[in-house]
């Protein structure tokens, strides 16, 4: 049974991040999204500017906790939490668009409690799940991209035997194990670098796993919030 580690080599830079994952299966991500999940994300949109209460967009605490996380490891230039990238289309007046049923709740999510917020295809890791500081050169195809961005020495990424899964932490997911229409097995993560988010966390997944279930038909698996003291789940 494959699992998900979390390595001694990022609790050394974050000893006090939670973790939560949630796993979700039997997912059907084929229907067209519904009225619903369309609501939920339009009332998500709206209710994200409560994070946005500085006249600086980096000042405001959601996106400065991120900021100075991204300081203590190795990244590509200008890159950014994925928090902040959603809140930052908030901030500009354009929102988050609908990409599919299964995004566009866990989007929802992520704007609603103001935490960084990812999700990949289980069926399609080649052995465990690992996230750590890489030794780089760990093979990346961004969304859209056609060319390999492989991973900097350094650089904490969620990575399997075949490459990196998710880079700079929680800043872009890659082509081979992205959510997709043919998902039937979710993997769902939401990071915090302390336990000041840890009841969001669990707000924020119980949210998702109950729209997954009411409207693509999904079965919760299984929910934890991983830390220093308990780092592994099983991806069953």
């Amino acid at each position: 049974m494959n699992k998900f580690i979390i390595e001694k080599s990022f609790w050394d830079i974050f000893p006090e991040a939670n973790v939560g994952v949630l796993i979700l299966k039997n997912v059907n991500n084929m229907r067209e999204t519904s009225n619903n999940i369309k609501k939920l994300l339009e009332e998500s949109n709206k209710e994200a500017k409560k994070h946005l209460t500085e006249e600086q967009f980096s000042h405001n605490p959601v996106i400065a906790v991120w900021r100075e996380a991204y300081q203590k490891f190795k990244t590509k230039k200008g890159v950014r939490s994925s928090i902040e990238a959603l809140l930052k289309r908030v901030e500009k007046g354009s929102g988050i668009s609908s990409i599919n049923p299964l995004v566009d709740i866990y989007n929802s999510a992520s704007l609603k409690y103001g935490v960084p917020c990812g999700a990949e295809d289980i069926e399609t890791f080649e052995g465990d799940l690992i996230l750590g500081v890489t030794e780089g050169n760990d093979e990346f195809y961004a969304l859209g991209d056609e060319a390999n961005s492989p991973t900097l020495e350094g650089e904490i990424c969620y990575r399997d035997d075949k490459g990196a899964v998710c880079r700079c932490f929680n800043w872009r997911d890659g082509q081979r194990t992205m959510i997709t229409e043919n998902t039937k097995k979710a993997y769902v993560v939401i990071e915090y670098v302390n336990a000041e988010k840890n009841k969001d966390i669990e707000k924020a997944l119980e949210m998702i796993a109950y729209y997954a279930e009411k409207e693509l038909g999904a079965e919760k698996s299984a929910l934890k919030i991983l830390n220093i003291n308990e780092n592994t789940i099983d991806l069953i």
